[in-house]
């Protein structure tokens, strides 16, 4: 049975927003009697407001993360996803041990290695190798079995002809290479990555992923991964923790999780433009909805039933040839499928200005679950110019039906796939 190496009891931390200070003499008097005197809270973090970025708020201190409750085993690889300024960052510090939490407690069994921000960790004035000697004795390594990884470390950064050179000549590409390679190489028990990765190219990022895989599964150490790319967070990950204006509100499976994350912030189900229309010299788009098999505006739909797009527009000016385009992406930005009204009457004849409609179906069947989001266009040939294409104007969910007999028989487990055609067997 594996035991936690990581447990977090009611963990919180709060900034205060704006100058340093209270703003004033007696109210930071007032702060030090409470809390250095008589030992009590401070009382200014009582009136402390969700993490709400999108909202002005009337607190100066507010709770980058509010009573957060997780453990982690030895050998789990964990992805923290969530939006941008979730919590994300301030708790892999906080674990990493960068700041101290407000309140809660945090226990670690083992050495944490931790990758968060370019440059963190590193001396600039000191070379590569300097730097990697000095991260080692930082873990508590000794001399020798830091030497002894030298060069697995140095290979793998792929910075070898510039290893003796201070890295505050490096570019940012180079410092993540050889802080990757230093965190992942020196013997923690822990790995801690922030989204950092991303700064590095293609290839390396692939060789990161693999490296932490290995890490996890192979070795037996434990790995925490922030990162907005939810296919490296699913090829990588066991567990999932979703962070939401500070708080946790999900801790599961990486699947579950990914899919929570993802359906929460698809697009909405409809959308109607008062003012600031996507518009060309000829069209103007007035509203798109998602229907589902009743006609009614819908977010969510079955993995067996129709989906019907309705698109309202105007065209401004007679005597129009044109027609219609629909492009279907998934929740990782997968282009599904495209398009084309090529039997529409309005290539073949004129078209008087004032408002139309088109409905699009996709039929049941056919897409696999997960979120999906849509974009719409009005086109002309020869030549060919798209006057209005607007991507990502509403979205939708397909939630499977895991007791439905006749599409899976027996079989509850997650079916993989992009697409889930109802195909005939014989």
């Amino acid at each position: 049975m594996t035991k936690p190496v990581i447990q977090v009891e009611n963990l919180s931390k709060a900034y205060q927003i704006g100058q340093i200070g209270s703003g004033t003499i007696s109210r930071d008097i007032d702060r030090f009697w409470q809390m250095k005197i008589l030992g009590k809270e401070d009382p200014f973090l009582k009136i402390g407001e969700t993490n709400e970025r999108s909202s002005k708020g009337i607190s100066d201190i507010v709770w980058s993360l509010k009573d957060i409750n997780f453990e982690i085993n030895q050998g789990d690889a964990v992805g923290i996803i969530g939006k941008n300024g979730a919590g994300k960052s301030t708790l892999l510090k906080l674990l990493s041990r960068v700041t101290s939490p407000t309140t809660g407690e945090i226990k670690v069994k083992g050495r944490i290695a931790s990758l968060l921000e370019v440059g963190t960790g590193f001396h600039p004035e000191l070379s590569g190798r300097e730097n990697i000697y000095l991260n080692g004795a930082i873990l508590g390594m000794r001399k020798k079995e830091i030497t002894r990884k030298l060069d697995e470390i140095i290979d793998f950064s792929g910075v070898e002809r510039y290893v003796d050179t201070p890295v505050k000549r490096y570019s940012s590409g180079m410092y993540v290479r050889l802080a990757f390679a230093v965190a992942a190489h020196l013997e923690s028990e822990i790995l801690i990555v922030d989204e950092v990765l991303a700064v590095g190219d293609a290839e390396f990022q692939k060789k990161c992923l693999g490296k932490m895989g290995d890490i996890s599964k192979g070795e037996g150490r434990t790995v925490l991964f922030v990162s907005h790319n939810m296919s490296a967070v699913k090829s990588l990950c066991n567990t999932g923790l979703i962070l939401e204006n500070g708080k946790l509100i999900l801790n599961s499976d990486v699947d579950s999780a990914v899919d929570s994350y993802l359906r929460n912030a698809s697009n909405e189900a409809s959308k109607k433009w008062e003012n600031n229309f996507p518009k060309s010299e000829n069209f103007k788009l007035l509203e798109v909805k998602v229907l589902n098999d009743k006609g009614e505006v819908s977010l969510n739909h079955f993995i067996s039933k129709d989906i019907r797009i309705e698109f309202t527009y105007e065209v401004i000016n007679d005597n129009q040839n044109y027609t219609h385009g629909f492009n279907l992406y998934n929740a990782h930005s997968i282009h599904i499928l495209s398009s084309h009204d090529v039997g529409s009457n309005t290539l073949m004849s004129k078209v008087l200005k004032g408002v139309y409609k088109k409905t699009i179906v996709i039929p049941g069947n056919f897409l696999a679950d997960g979120s999906y989001s849509c974009s719409f266009a009005l086109m002309k040939y020869n030549p060919f110019l798209a006057e209005i294409n607007e991507h990502e104007i509403v979205g939708f969910n397909i939630i499977d039906e895991i007791t439905n007999v006749e599409l899976r028989g027996s079989y509850t487990d997650r079916i993989p796939g992009v697409t889930r055609p109802k195909l005939t067997w014989y």
